[in-house]
């Protein structure tokens, strides 16, 4: 299986198992360097982020996600975002580039119908491939969640997605079926 499917596989595995709906937001952080086998940081290719964003875009079109691409910590670790997504949000004014943003924030700025960077977003389920700290991104509540592959290339995939907070202690009742994964992550 190539990169494109494996990206693919794994962003489709985490929208049914995170359960989400259309108009939630998936952020992805990715590095091409760590799926090349590379450190993170040091290999940058822009053919690799064209494979992993195709695939990862196909998965959530088919259930009308949105994806927020994380950039790499040169900007903070911004989020590159359809508009559409975050109306009214405060943008930044930068534009990704492969030494600053990282190859797939670049790819996913290019390939937007109309992106726009914002410093942070609070996500409903995130991929990270290739441990690039996506969790403050991620809505306060992050529940892991085992997907099938353990990688994608090189490159280690850790995943996640998020449940409302339980208020209210002892005497609270809670609806066992609101944000939880069908599968027990």
């Amino acid at each position: 299986m190539g990169i494109r499917e494996e990206a693919y596989c794994a962003a489709k595995e985490l929208c049914e198992c995170a359960g989400l709906k259309s108009g939630q937001i998936m952020v992805v952080g990715c590095s091409t360097s760590e799926v090349a086998g590379s450190r993170i940081g040091t290999n940058s290719d822009p053919d690799t982020a064209r494979e992993l964003y195709e695939g990862i875009a196909q998965a959530l079109s088919e259930h009308k996600v949105f994806l927020a691409a994380q950039c790499c910590e040169h900007l903070n670790r911004a989020i590159v975002i359809e508009q559409e997504a975050v109306p009214g949000a405060e943008i930044v004014n930068v534009i990704p580039q492969k030494n600053a943003g990282g190859s797939f924030a670049t790819q996913a700025y290019s390939a937007f119908l109309h992106p726009v960077v914002v410093e942070e977003i609070r996500a409903d389920a995130g991929l990270d491939i290739g441990n690039t700290l996506i969790g403050m991104h991620l809505k306060r509540v992050a529940v892991p969640v085992r997907l099938s592959a353990k990688k994608i290339g090189e490159a280690p995939v850790v995943a996640a997605r998020t449940r409302p907070k339980f208020i209210g202690g002892i005497r609270a009742k809670y609806d066992d079926n609101l944000g939880v994964d069908q599968r027990k992550a």
